[in-house]
């Protein structure tokens, strides 16, 4: 019998440490060679690894939320054989291969920025992407208890809550993590789950992983940014109307969300307004005014919230917009955007849709200096014009649009403008039309 101890792998360049997420392992347990280990995160991207040989484990470095240096013990395995300074040497470039495609810390916190949005117009389009078809000789999937793929924490979290695995939907990997029980109790809140006046127990969870990258980046942002948010009630009845003229008369052409018309309001007016349209690199001093419009759309998809970037969204019409959305919004639910497709935005739009109430107070996503959250459309009466000198009163569609800025960069007035602007062209929605 010989010990091989397995040190924490070099995952990317100016990575000096990471931070343990999951162990899939306990001190006893047997493995074999290839047998996933523990999932850990660096500022780049959270990384599955493997063991590089078969034996029982008998130590491990550090618990859930520990950091470790790259270099130091991971873990210690007893082998039955001796395993050479080669074989060592290959199981931490088999990690390091892995990393060879995975995002920038900046791509990343793009990513995971604004955690609280949930794009509605965005969800439209994913709901409306093309899902795989079912087999047609395939039975329904009917999966056991015992069957499902998930840690002993898991099993005893899930056992002490009452939840049966089996009807957790787990992640792409099929297996259940706790983020997966999280999204099960959510989606279950309020809907008769668990047994009637029972008071469940407090629970502790510590904040790992993903959700500790959003709590520093959202942290990061309102510390460094000195945020405003300037709301304006708009009337969305004639673009409305008007996005149900162009989708029955569509043809071929991709059916039109609210989006599209969102988006082509914001391009008309960045040209009148550069400073809404920029990043700014407090340390360096500078502000980078961008002629082209990388718009990134905050959507809520299965993997969690993604942002993928319309290039040049002020170049494209109604339809290629649609087209595109619907592109970037395939590649986000099926988990195949791109790192390209999901970086270098230079404004933002998100929105909490049908949840959005009377307004939101976005957090802009940094480096960015602003973002803006179309809320809920409602219907309200209004006094109108009735073309005789009087008004009249009439049921109108109304839609709420927040602005969040950087005050350092926009100013009230400018930001207020911009917000003047969209309403004047979404109101008479003829105008997005004309070049």
């Amino acid at each position: 019998m010989a010990k091989f101890t397995f040190n924490m792998p070099d995952v990317g360049e100016g990575v000096a440490e990471a931070e343990v997420v999951e162990w899939h392992v306990k001190v006893g347990d047997r493995v074999e060679e290839d047998q996933h280990l523990v999932d850990v995160m660096t500022d780049k991207a959270t990384i599955d690894i493997e063991s590089p040989v078969s034996g029982v484990i008998t130590q491990l470095a550090g618990e859930v939320g520990d950091t470790i240096a790259i270099g130091a013990m991971l873990l210690v395995i007893e082998t039955e054989s001796e395993v050479s300074e080669e074989e060592a040497e290959a199981a931490a470039e088999q990690v390091e291969d892995e990393m060879s495609d995975a995002p920038t810390s900046e791509e990343v916190a793009e990513r995971i920025e604004v955690e609280t949005s949930d794009a509605s117009y965005a969800d439209d389009a994913i709901a409306a992407a093309p899902k795989p078809a079912p087999a047609a000789t395939s039975a329904p999937e009917h999966r056991s208890e015992a069957k499902v793929l998930a840690s002993p924490a898991v099993r005893q979290r899930a056992r002490e809550l009452g939840i049966d695995l089996a009807q957790v939907k787990p992640a792409a990997d099929g297996r259940v993590r706790h983020a997966d029980l999280d999204a099960f109790l959510a989606y279950n809140a309020g809907s008769g789950f668990g047994p009637a006046g029972v008071r469940r127990a407090d629970e502790t969870i510590k904040v790992i992983g993903l959700r500790k990258r959003i709590a520093q980046n959202m942290a990061a942002a309102k510390r460094h940014i000195p945020h405003f948010t300037y709301v304006e009630e708009c009337d969305v009845t004639d673009l409305e109307a008007l996005r149900a003229q162009l989708n029955a008369a569509r043809g071929d052409g991709p059916k039109l969300t609210m989006l599209p018309l969102l988006i082509s309001a914001i391009c008309k007016m960045v040209p009148a307004f550069p400073m809404i349209n920029a990043r700014y690199d407090d340390e360096a001093g500078l502000v980078t005014r961008y002629g082209a419009v990388h718009l990134g759309m905050a959507a809520q998809t299965d993997s969690g919230l993604m942002v993928p970037v319309i290039r040049d969204a002020q170049a494209k019409n109604l339809w290629q917009l649609a087209r595109e959305i619907g592109r970037l919004a395939e590649a986000a639910r099926t988990g195949k955007a791109t790192s390209e497709e999901l970086s270098g935005s230079t404004l933002t739009i998100t929105s909490l849709g049908p949840l959005g109430g009377v307004a939101t107070t976005p957090v802009i996503n940094r480096p960015e200096v602003a973002i803006i959250g179309p809320n809920r459309i409602v219907e309200r009466p209004m006094f109108i014009p009735d073309g005789m000198g009087g008004e009249r009163i009439a049921k109108r569609k109304l839609m709420n649009i927040s602005i969040s800025c950087d005050h350092r960069v926009v100013d009230g007035h400018d930001a207020a403008s911009f917000v003047q602007g969209i309403k004047r062209l979404i109101g008479t929605p003829a105008l997005l039309l004309v070049d």
